[in-house]
C-alpha cells in the first residue's frame, strides 16, 4: 500500500498523542464517528491526562463539540450516530453493552454552552442530581447544595435566596449554578462546551477563575474558540480540524511553537 504524506503525517501525530508520563483519565483509540453517512471525527487518537484543563479548540464544524459529547455517549442521543474505535475511561471501554449510561453520565458531567436552569429554584436545581440518586431527606441535601455553590463560587451571592426562581439569576450566575448542579453529583470530570460564548467579560472572567481552582480536583475538559481563553486556563490543547487532531501538545508550547503549520495559522487568526 502507497502511503502520502498526509498518512504519514497523520500516523506521526497520532504516535505522538498516544505518548504521555502523566496519568490519563481517557485513552481514546482509532476513533471515527458519523452521522448518518457523514464523517464526523476521523481516526482520533489521544490520551487525555488526569486533573487539569484540556481545551479543544478549531474552527466550526471540525468536530469539537461533537468529540467532547462522545466522551459521555451523549453524542448517542443522536439517532442516526454510529462509531468505531475505544474510548477507555479508567480502563473500562464506555462503548461496552455492559455500560451504565447513568452511572457515566453521573462521573462525566456535562455543562453546556448556554446556561440551561431548570424552571426550579435555586436549591432545587442543585438538589435534583443527588435526588434522582435518592437522596430525599433535606437534612442531607442542604449540605450537598451548600459545598456545590460553594464549589462553583456561587454560595455567597445566593444563599439567603436558594428558594427563590434560578431564572431571575443573571447569566453569569445562571452558568455557574449549573456548573453547581453538575457538581452536586460528585462527578470526576467536567465537560465544557464553550460555558462563556454567552456571557460578558466580568462574567467570563469569573467562570475561568472557577474553573482554574475546579481543576485542582477535577479532570475539566473544554471547547472554546477563545483562543486567548485557551492559552490562560488549560495545560493541553488539542487543535481539530475536519474531524481529525492535527496536533495535540502543553499549552504554553501550542500557543507559542505549535509544530503543525495548520495549527500555527489557526491560532495567529489566518483562517477559522
Amino acid at each position: 500500500m502507497n502511503l502520502t504524506k498526509h498518512d504519514h503525517d497523520i500516523a506521526k501525530t497520532q504516535k505522538l498523542h498516544t505518548t504521555s508520563t502523566q496519568s490519563s483519565i481517557f485513552q481514546i483509540n482509532d476513533l471515527n464517528l458519523w452521522y448518518g453517512s457523514d464523517q464526523a471525527l476521523k481516526r482520533v487518537s489521544m490520551n487525555i491526562p488526569e486533573n487539569g484543563v484540556t481545551a479543544i479548540i478549531g474552527p466550526s464544524g471540525c468536530g469539537k463539540s461533537t468529540f467532547l459529547k462522545t466522551l459521555n455517549r451523549m453524542v448517542e442521543l443522536v439517532p442516526t450516530v454510529k462509531t468505531s474505535g475505544t474510548i477507555t475511561y479508567h480502563d473500562v471501554d464506555i462503548f461496552s453493552s455492559k455500560t451504565n449510561l447513568v452511572e457515566l453520565r453521573s462521573a462525566i458531567g456535562m455543562v453546556f454552552q448556554k446556561p440551561n436552569p431548570f424552571p426550579k429554584s435555586i436549591f432545587d436545581n442543585v438538589a435534583f442530581g443527588p435526588r434522582t440518586h435518592g437522596i430525599k431527606n433535606k437534612k442531607k441535601l442542604r449540605p450537598i447544595v451548600e459545598e456545590s455553590l460553594k464549589q462553583a463560587a456561587l454560595w455567597e451571592e445566593v444563599k439567603d435566596r436558594l428558594h427563590t426562581s434560578a431564572l431571575s439569576l443573571s447569566g453569569g450566575q445562571q452558568q455557574r449554578l449549573c456548573i453547581a448542579r453538575c457538581l452536586a453529583v460528585s462527578p470526576e470530570v467536567i465537560l465544557m462546551d464553550e460555558p462563556t460564548s454567552a456571557l460578558d467579560p466580568a462574567s467570563t472572567a469569573k467562570v475561568e477563575e472557577l474553573i482554574n481552582n475546579l481543576k485542582k480536583k477535577y479532570s475539566i475538559i473544554i471547547v472554546t474558540h477563545n483562543m486567548q481563553q485557551a492559552h490562560r486556563i488549560s495545560d493541553k490543547t488539542a487543535f481539530f480540524l475536519n474531524g481529525e487532531v492535527v496536533e495535540f501538545e502543553d499549552s504554553v508550547q501550542m500557543f507559542s511553537r505549535p509544530s503543525d503549520q495548520r495549527t500555527d495559522d489557526y491560532i495567529n487568526g489566518r483562517f477559522g
